[in-house]
């Protein structure tokens, strides 16, 4: 039975929150905020990435904590979206195709995490951030989840300032930027972008820069953004009991990112901030991003139902697994199937339809990414290196395996290393497991 009486959960939560050696002290914070970036990596000064100026994602990082091993469970919006909002796979709800122009009823036991926090006395919002200069001028809250509902029950509204004095609120502040199209200055100097470094696996071409140039200026209208939430938070003298959590839904929006189980589609910046935070922490153990609604329901004193996969990293103890699960279905009319296990040192990926290339064709990605055409014209002239080349090959392994030790941006496929093969095995035992075709609903459409 979900608790109502807000006294209660808070007391509740006062015993829960105790000293703990995850740094987590026994300060419990009274509100949540979530502030979500579409289409974003680890991309700020915090994580040390030059040539970027994110001076508000990189307070958060100072005076709370800094995640770097978060993971998407969907390279996608609404596969992800739908996924972190139930705290559990989207393989296992029925909810991983990229659809949220089609979606589907939610099967039971299934609740969102906002209605759960409403039934316990919560005020629920979501919104739009606010709009600064250059940033997107829109003030609907995404939600883009594969599931039906109705935003006016699904949320009390969209000014958690609504709320009734003394109650605490769970509120959501959405982001476009960095989602395509950028959004870029008029005019920028040649410096700025032989500066930028280029990964080894995209071609180092004038397109191929402007376009990472862009990327990186929407990066810091994001950061912008969240220095607004954080001031009108600061103005309401609300911001030091809230639990800030800053984090992107996916990987950044380039060919080798997006809807990719690879690092650049699933690494996602995940920074905290508030109460019984301890200020310049970082957290190198595996989280997923289904973790951010169990731990919404522990910050809320509230049970954790069985059904989620998820597990709260603000407990007493950081959950102990050793392996995370992702997975990649059908975007828009691009139809694939991978599955994906990432541990501590390696991340196998399970390609379904070895036939596809890597880079399946999407017509989505063709229309947006200005370096779509520009790669497949390379590719045709042969001025890619075997590398880049890879990735427009007619067909591709059925297993990769990256060593995350050796190779962090998990460009390197070492699946055939011989040295590699019992890696592989157990790997591969690990995610036939967890995606088996009674419980994998991917595996059946």
């Amino acid at each position: 039975m979900f608790r109502t009486v807000t006294f209660l959960c808070f007391f509740l939560l006062s015993l829960a929150f105790g000293p703990r050696r995850d740094g987590f002290a026994a300060e419990v914070p009274r509100n949540l905020v979530w502030i979500i970036a579409d289409d974003m990596s680890l991309d700020t000064g915090a994580y040390g990435v030059k040539g970027i100026q994110t001076p508000h994602l990189d307070r958060l990082a100072a005076e709370g904590r800094r995640y770097d091993r978060a993971y998407s469970s969907a390279p996608v919006c609404s596969s992800s979206r739908s996924a972190f909002i139930l705290g559990t796979y989207q393989t296992t709800t029925g909810l991983h195709p990229h659809d949220a122009e089609n979606p589907q009823p939610l099967a039971d036991p299934y609740v969102p995490l906002p209605t759960l926090l409403q039934k316990a006395g919560w005020f629920v919002t979501n919104a739009a951030a606010p709009i600064v200069e250059g940033s997107s001028k829109s003030t609907k809250g995404k939600t883009h989840y594969n599931f039906s509902h109705e935003a006016k029950t699904l949320f009390d509204g969209d000014d958690w300032r609504q709320r009734k004095e003394g109650q605490p609120f769970f509120a959501q502040f959405q982001i476009k930027e960095p989602h395509r199209p950028f959004s870029i200055p008029e005019s920028f100097d040649e410096k700025s972008l032989e500066a930028i470094l280029i990964p080894a696996n995209y071609p180092d071409h004038p397109l191929v820069r402007r376009d990472w140039y862009a990327y990186q200026r929407s990066v810091e209208i994001v950061d912008r953004r969240v220095g607004a939430i954080l001031d009108q938070l600061e103005e309401e003298g609300v911001l030091d009991s809230t639990l800030v959590i800053f984090f992107g839904d996916h990987g950044r929006a380039m060919p080798w990112g997006k809807q990719w189980l690879n690092v650049e589609g699933l690494g996602v910046p995940l920074l905290m901030r508030g109460p019984g935070i301890e200020k310049g922490s970082v957290e190198k153990r595996l989280v997923s991003l289904i973790d951010l609604a169990p731990s919404a329901l522990e910050i809320a004193g509230l049970p954790i139902p069985d059904w989620m996969e998820g597990r709260s990293i603000l407990g007493p103890e950081f959950p102990e697994r050793d392996v995370i699960f992702a997975a990649r279905d059908r975007c828009g009319d691009a139809m694939d199937r991978i599955r994906a296990v990432i541990s501590e040192d390696h991340l196998l990926v399970r390609n379904y339809f070895p036939e596809l290339s890597h880079l399946n064709w999407s017509g989505y990605k063709e229309a947006s990414y200005p370096g779509m055409a520009l790669l497949r014209v390379m590719n045709a002239e042969h001025r890619l290196d075997p590398l880049q080349a890879s990735w427009l090959a007619p067909n591709r392994p059925e297993i990769e395996l990256y060593d995350l030790r050796k190779d962090p941006d998990g460009i390197h496929n070492v699946a055939d290393d011989p040295t590699n093969r019992e890696t592989v095995a157990m790997l591969t035992r690990r995610l036939n497991a967890q995606f088996q075709p009674s419980t994998d609903k991917g595996a059946t459409g």
